[in-house]
């Protein structure tokens, strides 16, 4: 998965993970400084569903905004992650 939080961010005018990180807590999720900048500049590893809903409604998108599918990612028995065989 591809996670463009800071691009969905940026379409609404939201330029800083602080800026987010405000506005999600306004939303009820304090987040502390490190895990907002993870967020804002990785993929997470993991997501709580909720926290999820929070995100999406701060940035009025949906969850397909945020996670687009990357199918270069996903390993095939017997084939690399890009597609070739081993």
């Amino acid at each position: 998965m591809k996670w463009n939080l800071r691009l969905v961010a940026a379409q609404r005018g939201i330029w800083k993970a602080t800026d987010m990180q405000r506005r999600l807590a306004e939303r009820g999720l304090v987040i502390s400084a490190g895990k907002m900048s993870g967020l804002w500049s990785k993929t997470p590893a993991s997501l709580k569903l909720d926290d999820l809903d929070i995100i999406c409604a701060v940035l009025g998108c949906g969850v397909g905004d945020l996670l687009v599918p990357d199918p270069r990612r996903v390993v095939v028995r017997g084939e690399s992650a890009v597609g070739g065989a081993e």
